[in-house]
């Protein structure tokens, strides 16, 4: 790949200071993780709810929110299905930006 680097190599210049920030980060955004099948449970929506919702079979819910890897317009189908809005940031060590490609408008 040429013109592109390893994340690890980017950091060798950090200072300790914005290394343990960087770690500090990692370690609150880890906390917050939670699986799409955590996030139904949570909400207290059966898979036979939420397949109703989507108008799919109930395996097709099962199948779908243990997927590693979905398109980004499935996964905002998927959220709304569940009452809520799918937001898409960026994070970067000095501050968090809204990508605006992948809002329910803009697609």
């Amino acid at each position: 790949m040429s013109g592109h680097r390893q994340f690890s190599d980017l950091k060798k210049g950090w200072s300790p200071a914005r290394l343990a920030r960087n770690e500090a980060h990692k370690t609150k955004l880890a906390d917050e993780l939670v699986s799409l099948e955590q996030l139904r449970e949570g909400l207290g929506i059966s898979q036979e709810e939420l397949a109703s919702v989507m108008e799919v079979q109930q395996p097709a819910i099962s199948k779908l929110v243990r997927r590693p890897d979905m398109k980004v317009s499935t996964l905002r189908d998927l959220i709304a299905a569940m009452g809520g809005e799918l937001h898409i940031t960026a994070t970067f060590s000095d501050r968090s930006v809204e990508i605006g490609n992948f809002t329910a408008s803009a697609a």
